[in-house]
């Protein structure tokens, strides 16, 4: 006996061999059912062996109890204690499955089925399992016999006699032989269908590639035909009942459970389309209707029920075109749109502990996998298995993957699936979720021999091998490419040059010959800037292949590399800093204005980094612009190299807020697109703007020191008009403005125009002078006048010629007048004379609305450019930005005077304001808002993909592309972006005839 308050021996012995819970396993121990073996040491050390101790000798004791008599109680015992194939087979399950426990309780004669160790025993296939089914005749005795049968897989995977594809392939070939059961019982309750039709069964995803779980949806399609002449559509008819009820039979839930699902949502339609279909119909629907997607899901595609020839003929009419999928536009873009639509829908909360969907997850193996076997299976017949080890092995063995690479996806699947394993066989339930409970992880990471820790080795195995996924799933696709051209391996296996081209049309390349010389100029050499690039050319090209030109990234990316490759920093910042490889590849690829831009300074590419703070590409405020412009300027010897460097300062900030503005809108691995698209419009607006006042004061502090010193014979200030006051720039506006002087006190007027004017003049020039930096063009076209009155007026000429010859249009144009350079008191004089003509007392009247109405008509019919669609035309076509400005400006110019809000020079605030004074209705204001943020995200798109302005969408198909890049649309999808656009705006010219117009 014990005494109290100490552990007894029994207590110590089971702590050692791995008990957690000791005191109950003494007591289960000390049951009469295990009194003849209770002191074999054989059994402690085989309870200890196995993944839970403590869960398998809870099941033993069940089991024992459950059996009819004591002489089988005696029977099983002694076979547990001598015969040691069947100890660890037992054991084995029992520590690994509650469910198989459960199981051998209700059914305590099955343990016998672990008894057999028969040759045939080690692996059986379809046939074998045939037979473990063939007595069941409905879908209690079938789930009872699968259960006997999926009791030797385990037994042969918990101990290590099978590994993970003899495992997987095992499952597959039960589920084959379970679908032909549940057929024939379907066949039996109604012969008089079966006899109508041939039906064959074929198997999709992982039991259709031979690598199945132990619980999943077992994906299907059916084929149905006529037999012995029957009417098609009554055939089809006792088909479907036939596949219904096969499908029920092993899905729905009976007192023995359920067996799995049985899936027919890769069928054509998927649950809208019919469930059974002749093969003619299925022919017809890949031929036209079907997606990318499908036939990456008929890879697996397998015949495996029903009539085989049926199912036969139906692999081999769909074969060719699964092989000619990768010739579809937007192959590669639209398998990796279906991976990240995936990974999109799991919830947050269990991203983490995806075995399966999440990043560096199994899915991640199999996409890529899939991905290079329909590329390179069109020619290569090795590599078409529905198997994802075996297409792994192929395409290593072909060179179209880096052996290296190819090892450890291999190992690294193996485990993650390993694991997927261990977690269903315990509750034999559908999940891929790593488990939090550590009973659950320690269970787990014991099964799969990790015993000294099990569960800490276990979450640092999973994340090493989630790893090696994560960062190698899609330089799978692109390394490659690199080995191919860099020669660095001898002896090696690797892409012809053929195979090479293959898989760069694939990408989206129009040119693969060239882009395999930049590889090769990139990749070639043992120098640190060759190591390093063929270290980021594979994440790069994958970025590259996302947008709408890869060609032009991966050149880009070659002109950059040759200015700044010997640069160190440069290397540093791409391999060590997250963001900035990213954002170059996309800046790069995502048309002319950005690269131009780097390309003329390319020491710019360090603002793409994470450096301080992340804030690289964060928009400077004109505040700190004006002041290192002025710096600049202070510095320079004389009026030319000061304007140049406030162009340089110009044009690296456009580079900025380009490159901004794309990582914004296209978002990145770790960051979404920016979802409001009124606030990249708004970005763009106020730094461009900003950038431009800051510019022009500089200039102005440049032409007057280099003319006057420090003191010009007259006050000088620079009003925005238009885009400009308005803080709306886009990348290629000019900047409008009205230019104001006052002489100085003693200086006559004469000198003092003609000082201004050369003032004027000086700035005008000195801002286009060819050059290395975009010229920056002054538009004083709005001035009183227009092109006939002179440039630069004083405050009293001005004054004179609002009071007597103004006209309602200048009214207009002055709603969006701002001060932006110059001498501010000067400025400010100049908005106290206009403001009571923008905004007149008691509003316009009725003569004026009339004037402005016929001026708008005038310049719709007028102005529109010849050929172009107008429902196309940004600016002037219906529903663009004049439609929604003009009717913006004339609720200024009507109720201006009575409500503050709408004094101001901003299109969007205005609107706002209107819209709060309950000038316009909420929705009607968000109609008009909504067209005016698409059409100034047009004009900006446009400015960014070709390198120079444009209104209208650009007819070649790779820029408009890259338009549709820009606003957020996947590849392919640029019809859908015009018809968004179409109806956009045709809803904002509804809301503009009733406004502007009158209805």
């Amino acid at each position: 006996m014990t005494a109290p308050g100490r552990r007894s021996s029994t207590f110590t012995r089971l702590l050692r061999h791995g008990f957690t819970h000791p005191s109950a396993a003494e007591r289960l121990l000390e049951s009469p059912e295990l009194a003849p073996i209770r002191n074999d040491p054989v059994l402690l050390e085989a309870l200890g062996a196995t993944a839970d101790p403590d869960l398998t000798l809870d099941g033993l004791v069940k089991l024992v109890e459950a059996q009819p008599d004591p002489t089988a109680q005696r029977e099983l015992l002694d076979t547990v204690i001598a015969a040691k194939p069947l100890r660890d087979r037992l054991l084995g399950v029992l520590g690994a499955s509650a469910a198989l426990a459960d199981h051998l309780a209700r059914h305590p004669g099955d343990w016998q089925a672990l008894a057999m160790y028969e040759p045939r025993d080690l692996h059986p296939e379809v046939e074998e399992f045939e037979h473990g089914l063939a007595g069941a005749t409905d879908p209690v005795s079938l789930r009872v016999a699968y259960r006997r049968c999926l009791l030797s897989i385990a037994a042969r995977d918990v101990c290590g006699t099978t590994d993970l594809a003899q495992t997987a392939a095992e499952l597959a070939d039960l589920a084959t032989a379970t679908l032909r059961a549940a057929l024939a019982i379907a066949r039996a309750a109604a012969p008089e269908d079966a006899s109508q039709c041939r039906l064959a069964v074929i198997a999709m995803g992982k039991c259709g590639g031979h690598e199945l779980n132990y619980v999943s949806d077992v994906d299907v399609i059916f084929v149905g035909e006529t037999a012995d002449g029957a009417d098609e559509a009554k055939a089809l008819r006792s088909a479907t009942k036939l596949a219904s009820h096969m499908m029920r039979i092993c899905s729905e839930t009976t007192v023995e459970g359920s067996i799995w699902p049985v899936d027919a949502n890769l069928r054509p339609e998927g649950r809208n389309g019919p469930l059974v279909r002749t093969l003619s119909s299925h022919l017809a629907y890949y031929r036209r209707w079907a997606k990318t997607w499908e036939f990456q899901a008929l890879l697996k595609a397998r015949p495996v029920a029903g009539d085989i020839d049926l199912g036969e003929e139906y692999i081999a009419a769909l074969e060719p075109m699964v092989w000619k999928a990768a010739e579809r536009d937007n192959f590669v873009a639209d398998v990796q749109k279906m991976r990240r639509r995936v990974v999109e829908t799991i919830p947050v909360s269990e991203v983490d502990r995806q075995l399966k969907l999440g990043p560096g997850g199994l899915r991640d193996v199999e996409f890529a996998v899939q991905l290079l076997q329909l590329v390179h299976g069109r020619d290569d017949a090795s590599l078409r298995s529905g198997t994802t080890l075996d297409a792994l092995q192929a395409l290593a063995a072909g060179g179209y993957v880096g052996r290296a690479d190819a090892a450890q996806l291999d190992t690294a699947y193996r485990f993650l699936r390993s694991m997927e394993h261990r977690i269903q066989l315990y509750r034999l339930r559908r999940t891929h979720l790593v488990p939090e409970d550590e009973a659950d992880l320690r269970r787990i990471g014991r099964s799969l021999g990790l015993r000294v820790d099990p569960v800490a080795e276990l979450n640092r195995e999973w994340r090493r091998h989630s790893s090696v996924v994560r960062r190698l799933h899609e330089k799978l696709f692109y390394r490659p490419l690199l080995d191919a051209v860099a020669q660095l391996a001898p002896g090696e296996a690797r892409l012809s040059a053929g195979a090479a081209r293959e898989r760069l049309i694939a990408l989206g390349y129009a040119d693969p010959a060239a882009a395999l010389r930049h590889l090769e100029a990139l990749a070639s050499g043992v120098t640190r800037k060759a190591a390093i690039q063929r270290t980021l050319l594979p994440v790069l090209l994958g970025w590259f292949a996302d947008s709408a030109d890869p060609d032009a990234g991966l050149l880009n990316f070659r002109k950059v590399s040759d200015a700044l490759g010997k640069t160190p920093w440069y290397l540093r910042l791409l391999r060590d800093e997250g963001a900035a490889a990213e954002n170059l590849a996309r800046v790069l690829s995502a048309g002319r204005l950005a690269p131009d831009l780097l390309m003329r300074a390319p020491e710019a590419v360090a603002l793409l980094g994470d450096g301080d703070g992340g804030t690289g590409l964060e928009p400077r405020s004109r505040a700190h612009l004006e002041q290192e412009i002025l710096a600049a300027v202070g510095r320079a010897d004389g009026g030319v190299q000061a304007v140049t460097a406030a162009r340089g300062v110009r044009r690296r900030e456009l580079f900025r807020t380009a490159a901004a503005d794309i990582v914004d809108s296209y978002g990145t691995e770790t960051k979404p697109a920016e979802a409001d698209q009124g606030a990249l419009v708004d970005r763009v607006g106020g730094a461009v703007s900003d950038l431009t006042a800051a510019t022009l004061s500089g200039t102005l502090r440049a032409v007057v020191r280099e003319g006057w010193g420090d003191t010009l014979p007259t006050r000088f200030a620079i009003i925005g008009m238009g885009r400009f006051g308005g803080h709306e720039l886009g990348y290629g506006s000019d900047a409008d403005v009205l230019f104001v002087h006052e002489p100085q006190d003693g200086v006559d007027e004469h000198e003092a125009a003609a000082a201004a004017n050369r003032v004027v003049s000086e700035m005008r020039r000195l801002l286009q002078v060819p050059s290395a930096d975009p010229p920056l063009l002054i538009d004083a076209d709005l001035r009183p006048e227009g092109k006939s009155g002179p440039l630069v007026r004083t405050l009293n000429s001005y004054a004179a010629y609002y009071r007597r010859w103004s006209l309602v249009w200048e009214s207009q144009a002055l709603l969006r007048a701002e001060p932006v350079a110059g001498d501010t008191e000067l400025a400010g004089r100049f908005i106290e004379l206009i403001d009571p003509l923008r905004y007149p007392a008691e509003g316009l009247g009725d003569d004026a609305v009339r004037e402005i109405r016929r001026l708008k008509a005038r310049m719709e019919s007028e102005r529109l450019p010849r050929g172009s669609d107008p429902k196309l035309h940004s600016k002037l076509g219906p529903g663009g930005l004049s439609d929604v400005e003009w009717t913006v400006q004339l609720l200024q110019l009507q109720h201006g005077w009575a409500e503050p809000g709408l004094r101001t020079t901003r299109t969007r605030e205005a609107l706002a304001a209107a819209c709060a004074a309950g000038l316009i209705p909420a929705e009607e204001a968000a109609i008009l808002d909504e067209a005016w943020v698409l059409a100034t995200r047009v004009r900006n798109a446009v400015m960014l993909v070709r390198g120079r302005a444009g209104d209208t969408f650009p007819s070649d198909a790779r820029e408009l592309a890259a338009v549709g890049r820009y606003l957020g649309y996947e590849p392919g999808h640029v019809g859908d972006m015009l018809d968004a656009y179409r109806r956009t705006a045709r809803r904002a010219r509804g809301v503009v005839e009733e406004l502007f117009y009158g209805g």
